[in-house]
């Protein structure tokens, strides 16, 4: 028999590594092989994940390159679309070290802060309450050799993300967890996360969200 209690619905809301992004050449990864569908698996029909992962996207920054990339601005429609949402799961910020915005780590952390803020603030979970955060704190990119890239000076503000990141979670006293202490990014272009990387974390987030009692 189908049980009658309806499944957690957990938004995944990221840049290229939510969307599945394969370095280096861009192609996406298969439907399987993307961290968020290992964290639907481990999760089982209890919940349901939902991806929502754009390439590019910032935490709140315009992109005077790339449209439509202000996770800020984003946000709330992906919220009306998806509610009731049980969680909501933010992994941005990387996008946030390009060069052209030139961003000090605590500028990028405050803008996650807002973003945490956005939902908290919003009535998009049970009952008109809002959802529940998880923010996963990124890894540390690797150090370009280029001086052209458009990452160019990243790797060393990266280094902060654990350390800004933390403090925000603490600030707004939302669980966290920090992916650098478990993945790398990739050799191959030195920003996304290659297989074996996709397994441990959608396996690691699941053991976090399960944590969490939701």
């Amino acid at each position: 028999m189908p049980s009658d209690t309806p499944a957690k619905t957990v938004l995944c809301y990221g840049d290229s590594n939510t969307w599945g992004y394969k370095p280096p050449l861009g192609e996406r990864y298969n439907y399987k092989d993307r961290w968020t569908t290992v964290l639907q698996r481990r999760l089982g029909p209890g919940y349901h994940v939902i991806p929502e992962g754009l390439n590019g996207r910032t935490t709140i920054f315009d992109d005077p390159v790339e449209e439509h990339r202000n996770g800020y601005t984003c946000l709330s429609p992906c919220l009306e679309s998806h509610k009731p949402l049980d969680l909501v799961i933010l992994m941005v910020g990387t996008n946030d070290l390009k060069f052209r915005f030139s961003l000090s780590m605590e500028v990028i952390a405050a803008g996650i802060g807002a973003l945490i803020d956005l939902v908290r603030k919003s009535a998009c979970g049970q009952d008109g309450g809002p959802p529940e955060v998880l923010l996963l704190i990124p890894p540390r990119i690797r150090k370009e050799t280029d001086p052209d890239s458009v990452f160019a000076g990243g790797y060393e503000k990266s280094l902060l993300f654990s350390e800004k990141y933390r403090d925000i979670a603490e600030q707004k006293k939302v669980p966290f967890l920090d992916t650098d202490k478990i993945i790398e990014v990739s050799e191959s272009d030195g920003i996304h996360y290659d297989p074996d990387q996709l397994l441990l974390l959608g396996n690691s987030v699941a053991d976090k969200v399960l944590a969490m009692k939701i």
